[in-house]
């Protein structure tokens, strides 16, 4: 019989982490739902939708549209597309 080992973990992340984190779930958010509206309005004029690789090339145009998409690492931006694609 296989034994299966589990481990817990819990973080302690200081004030400026916390808000990092905060702005990092946001910029994610934010990033979903633009795409989502997009994808949405593409498939209602076309009856086809967008996909990942549409959405990461207009990525950049977005991050200079709004500066603060910047602040965040942006392979978890790229992961909100995946997670849209996916969806």
């Amino acid at each position: 019989m296989k034994q299966y080992k589990a481990f817990r973990f819990r973080i302690y992340p200081n004030q400026m982490q916390k808000t990092l984190i905060r702005k990092t779930f946001g910029c994610n958010r934010f990033v979903y739902n633009h795409f989502l509206h997009l994808w949405q309005n593409t498939y209602n004029q076309t009856q086809k939708g967008l996909s990942y690789h549409q959405c990461a090339i207009q990525l950049p145009k977005l991050k200079k549209q709004y500066q603060w998409l910047k602040e965040v690492d942006s392979i978890s931006l790229q992961s909100s597309l995946r997670d849209l694609a996916d969806a």
